[in-house]
């Protein structure tokens, strides 16, 4: 317990965080605030300044799945053998939850002063790519359970094929993110960048089916 402590100390400040930053500048925001964008980055959809709230009602919930999960794993697919792991993904996830909310608030002050300098659109996928990238530096250490991870056929009914797997999609989902990442913020197409995260999920998909075949032919299986 001791050493999963800091891990929900920066949950609960996320929580708080995701709280405090609308509840602050409430009064002084607009009755309707932008609350969707396209891809091309254009405000597509309007809300009340309530649904800023939105995102902490959302991330308890959330928390609270993250919480009883373990407690509901059955036998050999228990996340305890990769707490500290299953835990530093619960803070991404929330700190994604975040920073969106973060993003829409100076969609917002963008609004409300009339400047359009920063790409909202732009910055929302910004943020996803580093996302990805922060969850593909751990997927190494993620072991095989029903929750978190690359979970399709071939590696649910192989652990080896589920490290190796992971193993890959480490610097896989890494490599894509970071780059990602850098397409974004330097202006090339966010199709390009969409397509670049999808195929890195395809490649991870086609080669555990790969991996799970070729240790089938070579009996080298788990039985």
């Amino acid at each position: 317990m001791t050493m999963s402590r800091p891990y929900w100390i920066i949950a609960a400040a996320l929580m708080a965080a995701s709280i405090a930053a609308p509840a602050w500048l409430y009064a002084s925001l607009p009755d309707r605030i932008p609350t969707h964008w396209n891809i091309r980055g254009e405000v597509d959809g309007y809300g009340g300044k309530w649904t800023l709230f939105l995102f902490p009602a959302m991330m308890v919930p959330l928390l609270a799945l993250f919480y009883f999960l373990p407690e509901l794993s059955p036998r050999h697919f228990e996340v305890d053998t990769f707490r500290p792991t299953y835990l530093y993904i619960m803070d991404i996830v929330l700190g994604l939850f975040t920073y969106m909310q973060a993003v829409m608030l100076y969609a917002v002050y963008q609004k409300v002063h009339g400047d359009n300098s920063f790409d909202i659109g732009r910055g929302f996928f910004a943020g996803i790519f580093l996302f990805f990238a922060l969850m593909g530096n751990v997927m190494g250490k993620v072991r095989k359970n029903f929750y978190i991870g690359i979970r399709v056929p071939w590696t649910l009914a192989s652990e080896r094929v589920w490290n190796d797997t992971h193993r890959l999609g480490a610097w896989v989902m890494t490599a894509a993110g970071v780059i990602g990442f850098l397409m974004t913020v330097l202006g090339v197409p966010i199709w390009a960048s969409i397509a670049l995260l999808v195929g890195s999920m395809v490649i991870l998909l086609v080669y555990s089916f790969l991996r799970y075949r070729a240790l089938e032919r070579a009996g080298q299986l788990e039985p």
